[in-house]
């Protein structure tokens, strides 16, 4: 185990506090490290002061105590952090306490500590929108209630809870479990959920690890594509290239699929709720989308079925992309419904829209000897469909620690 929970913090305006949640740390038995982030520099009693930590930005410490303007300090410190914490190799754990400062200079440092490292942010954003401050990674955020500006009955009580959990995470690790099985990741939405959960089940080989649609779970697959840690990528569910194209809040942005295309890792994927885009509630739908076909979720979630038009873009878009990708495709289109609402019957069966989907996606993807399109006479739930993606994965996807990508 790594020795030391680092508890990090500006020591020039919230010492009691730090100093406060280091002793209850020491007090399990653990190692802290108390890091100094404060851009004035003046705390003497840490391990690291904030000089060491500003030694690390590029252009030295000077650039982040002496720079005379508040917000270009925070920014430099947040870079001197990020650097600093890079040269650790003892890092058990770290919590930070922060207020907007302290939460931007913080958290970028916890987002480059690896997957599983414990990291508790608490702060006085965490009520609020956090995802800026935790993006795709595995960062706690815990809000004080009261400001972090002095010690009292409630914060006591809040701040030591902070500081058990941190302890816990680190002491009580999770059991190692030995699975040399290589990791697939995996894309699923409500609506497509029973072939995800038949083409998983079926392919024991992997350590098959599914990411839920909503924009944050693409990207963050997308991120362990980038990091070497998947064999491949089972994309059933590519709905948030409609909410990138039109407006809706699950959205992963222009960048969905450049992992695919940077790495060449293998890629087998299908149309999964490209037949909607996602809103929050019925009120938060654009005014420009208020006539067209609306369906409830549930209450906090509406969707808006697609049109031809937009299938169509779609399909160009998402061919487009595939087309770089320097490593085997395998793209299968569901003729019978990309969803469990589009089927006969449901609120959003429209076989024209898919149709349109279906058409430009053909016209646009290069076929190769790597690439292949491949046009299925079944609804993607059917479980006709899975067993044919699971055919495909088990073609271009190797299960074996030594095995090579097949074209």
């Amino acid at each position: 185990m790594k020795s030391g929970a680092y508890v990090i913090g500006t020591f020039d305006t919230k010492a009691a506090e730090l100093h406060y949640v280091s002793d209850l740390i020491r007090a399990t038995g653990l190692e802290t490290v108390r890091v100094d982030v404060g851009t004035r520099g003046t705390a003497t009693d840490v391990e690291v002061p904030a000089g060491a930590v500003a030694a690390h930005h590029p252009q030295g410490s000077e650039a982040v105590l002496q720079c005379g303007d508040r917000g270009q300090a925070v920014t430099a410190m947040t870079a001197a952090l990020r650097a600093f914490m890079a040269t650790r190799d003892d890092v058990a754990g770290v919590i930070g306490l922060g207020g907007s400062g302290g939460t931007a200079i913080i958290t970028p440092a916890m987002r480059d500590l690896p997957l599983g490292v414990p990291k508790l942010m608490v702060s006085t954003l965490a009520s609020g929108n956090t995802a800026p401050y935790v993006d795709v990674h595995d960062i706690m955020m815990m809000f004080p209630v009261t400001d972090i500006a002095g010690l009292n009955r409630l914060s006591r009580l809040i701040l030591g809870n902070a500081a058990h959990a941190l302890a816990g995470m680190v002491l009580r690790q999770p059991p190692v479990v030995a699975d040399s099985k290589p990791a697939l990741g995996m894309t699923m939405f409500g609506v497509t959920t029973p072939c995800v959960q038949r083409v998983s089940a079926a392919l024991s080989e992997f350590d098959c690890q599914v990411f839920h649609a909503t924009g944050v779970g693409g990207r963050a697959m997308e991120a362990l594509v980038g990091a070497g840690m998947l064999r491949g990528v089972v994309d059933i569910t590519t709905t948030e290239v409609a909410d990138f194209l039109f407006g809706g809040v699950c959205s992963a942005g222009s960048e969905r699929l450049d992992a695919i295309v940077r790495s060449g890792v293998p890629w087998v994927g299908s149309c999964g709720a490209l037949d909607m885009v996602n809103f929050w509630a019925l009120e938060t739908v654009p005014e420009k989308y208020r006539k067209r076909l609306l369906h409830s979720h549930n209450a906090n979630v509406t969707l808006m079925r697609t049109t031809a038009e937009e299938m169509s873009q779609i399909g160009t878009w998402i061919a487009r992309k595939l087309n770089a990708s320097p490593g085997p495709v395998r793209w299968l289109l569901p003729e019978g419904g990309v969803s469990a609402i589009d089927a006969p019957g449901q609120v959003f069966h429209d076989p024209d829209a898919d149709a349109a989907l279906f058409q430009a996606a053909q016209e646009t993807f290069v076929n190769s000897g790597l690439h292949r399109l491949i046009r299925v006479p079944h609804h993607i739930n059917d479980p006709a469909f899975a067993d044919i993606v699971v055919r495909h994965v088990r073609e271009v996807i190797p299960a074996g620690e030594d095995a090579k990508v097949n074209g």
